[in-house]
């Protein structure tokens, strides 16, 4: 595995959870800077708009303290999203922002739209990527019988206009679902585990959970939940230092975490 641009931390071996954490980085490699038509303190702002900083931090805690893998995207979302689909089926590309982004969060042009870089971004990272995640979750089927990925995100208190669906509620923390993959009872251990946390709130602004493509609509054993937590509960926006709110949601998910040993992991 290519520790340069994700890396996956080992969790204990009988555990089924995987914490998945694709947008708290801010690393973009020098070939693909070259690209980025912003310039440098255009690139910090969009970087500071666009980054789940410290839900790394906040996965870091939840482990610790119940041996649930990780696997961390150690590069910017501005590289390529991983957690979109890379074709035509991505309802964000109609704003710029598929697997490779071609607007930023506010309509402005961050790169050239050049099928042929499109695909040389994707073959270089997204593809790597999501053979990796995959097998990762593979192997937690293999060793558990059953794998349960959650998603750690985290959005700004106030809509960004690259937003589809900025409209709706926007509580302290919203739970995303998949209608085959996030049984009752991942969906209410959540609800649980991140009460002290303020409002909780299901799929907006934000909706659905990450699933390798493999796995995605096939197998049962596979359980998702995307976690996206609003940045004002722990940090000072945008892009400034993380609160106290970090460790109180790191043991929210470290409570979600051991849950997820009680259920069942077949919905």
């Amino acid at each position: 595995m290519d520790e340069s641009t994700f890396r996956v931390t080992e969790g204990a071996p009988d555990s089924p959870v995987l914490l998945h954490v694709p947008h708290s980085a801010r690393a973009v490699p020098g070939h693909v800077r070259e690209r980025i038509l912003l310039d440098d303190d255009a690139l910090g702002a969009e970087l500071d708009h666009m980054t789940d900083a410290y839900t790394d931090l906040i996965a870091v805690r939840a482990a610790a303290r119940t041996g649930a893998w990780r696997f961390t995207n150690l590069l910017s979302r501005l590289v390529v999203d991983p957690e979109r689909f890379p074709d035509e089926r991505e309802e964000m590309r109609a704003v710029g922002m598929g697997a490779v982004y071609t607007r930023t969060s506010h309509g402005a042009p961050l790169r050239e739209d050049d099928p042929r870089h499109e695909r040389d971004l994707l073959d270089a990272y997204f593809e790597p990527y999501a053979a990796a995640m995959t097998a990762a979750v593979q192997e937690r089927l293999a060793a558990t019988g059953r794998a349960v990925v959650i998603d750690v995100h985290s959005y700004p208190a106030a809509p960004l206009p690259y937003e589809l669906h900025g409209g709706g509620p926007r509580p302290a923390v919203c739970l995303g679902t998949d209608a085959f993959h996030t049984p009752a009872w991942l969906l209410d251990a959540a609800r649980e585990a991140f009460a002290p946390c303020g409002e909780i709130g299901l799929d907006s602004p934000f909706a659905g959970t990450y699933v390798p493509l493999k796995h995605y609509g096939e197998v049962r054993e596979v359980s998702a939940l995307m976690i996206e937590i609003r940045r004002d509960g722990y940090m000072t926006e945008p892009g400034g230092a993380p609160g106290e709110g970090v460790d109180r949601l790191g043991d929210a998910l470290a409570a979600l975490v051991a849950a997820v040993g009680t259920g069942d992991g077949t919905g």
